[in-house]
């Protein structure tokens, strides 16, 4: 069963907020099969996630990407060394349909059950393409729920040395797109728009958290935003949209790029990568590659579609799981606010 130089082969699952995604991972690093289905478009409407919508659709939909998986990578089921499942963090009623999928699945077989937390995940999103990138490295998770910077010290082992105090940046530019009129989901949208605008038409303040330099704060970034938005009402001047996109975007990469690369430094770390669904946005991309060439820093960085939330990322923590003697029992649950490290 996949020790040593044998083959693991894992199939995982992933349902944590509005994406239903199972993969077939090799190895942690080869991924033979990665199937999304995104409900995007069932959440435009709303201009955010309906929990309820998004674990009805899980339901609908988690047999067809497993058996899809499988089939893409021309596999059997019976051949699967382990069944991965994110089980946390996430919302609660999306995560518990890929969790009772897993579980189901195991059970049925008898193939081991690893849970794999969703951050880890994305962590481990950068061993996919970078096949030489091993621990010890800092990386920054930056995504619509979480905004972390941590120190990867081996696999499966973290510290956590800085968070957001509030917003996290996928959801400072989920709340901004809303408000300059550009909807859901604001990531990709000011992104686009932004490269239209001038980023130093208007200057929006970088928050810095005085207990801990490497802390993030975009909430007062937001109600700048929302503050510069009503003057132009109250004056009856029209919005620059993209002077406004293209300024913010501007205000959350420079935060994000200085404490990572001060963390950088400071531990003395040559390698640094970044995950998670901000980590696709081409500006904040374009400023690391900038900085870390500048200061001689290995970049290491995921495709977008292994950035946003899929099940390869979860193949590949659960391998380094499965290495370790890390199985997960039947009475594995969704752990909403599951935080990185805990089990």
């Amino acid at each position: 069963m996949g020790v040593g130089n044998e083959e693991v082969k894992i199939l995982a699952i992933e349902s944590s907020c509005d994406e239903t995604a199972a993969a077939v991972v090799r190895n942690g690093r080869e991924v033979l099969s990665n199937v999304i289905y995104s409900q995007i478009d069932l959440h435009t409407v709303y201009g955010g996630v309906v929990p309820e919508i998004a674990s009805r659709k899980h339901i609908e939909k988690i047999n067809q990407v497993i058996e899809e998986a499988l089939s893409q990578a021309g596999m059997k089921l019976e051949e699967m060394d382990a069944i991965a499942v994110t089980y946390g963090p996430g919302l609660v009623g999306a995560l518990l349909v890929g969790v009772s999928a897993a579980k189901a699945i195991s059970f049925a077989t008898g193939i081991p059950l690893i849970g794999v937390h969703h951050i880890e995940g994305h962590i481990s999103a950068n061993f996919i393409e970078n096949k030489d990138l091993e621990p010890p490295f800092i990386c920054l998770v930056a995504s619509g729920g979480h905004s972390h910077l941590v120190v990867v010290k081996g696999y499966g082992e973290y510290e956590i040395i800085g968070r957001t105090r509030d917003d996290a940046a996928g959801e400072a530019f989920d709340k901004v797109a809303r408000a300059i009129g550009l909807g859901y989901p604001g990531g990709p949208k000011i992104d686009r728009v932004a490269k239209e605008g001038n980023a130093d038409a208007i200057h929006f303040p970088r928050a810095k958290v005085d207990e801990n330099e490497y802390d993030f704060s975009f909430s007062g970034l937001k109600s700048a935003v929302l503050n510069y938005l009503n003057g132009c009402q109250m004056k009856g001047e029209e919005v620059p949209v993209a002077d406004v996109a293209a300024s913010f975007q501007k205000a959350v990469v420079e935060v994000l790029v200085e404490h990572s690369l001060h963390a950088v430094e400071a531990y003395g770390l040559r390698k640094f990568a970044i995950a998670g669904g901000v980590a696709s946005n081409s500006s904040l991309r374009a400023a690391f590659d900038a900085e870390c060439a500048k200061r001689g820093i290995a970049f290491f960085h995921p495709s977008p579609i292994y950035c946003t939330d899929n099940a390869a990322m979860i193949g590949a923590a659960a391998y380094y799981e499965y290495r370790k003697g890390i199985r997960s029992g039947y009475d594995l649950n969704a752990v909403p606010n599951l935080k990185l490290g805990e089990r």
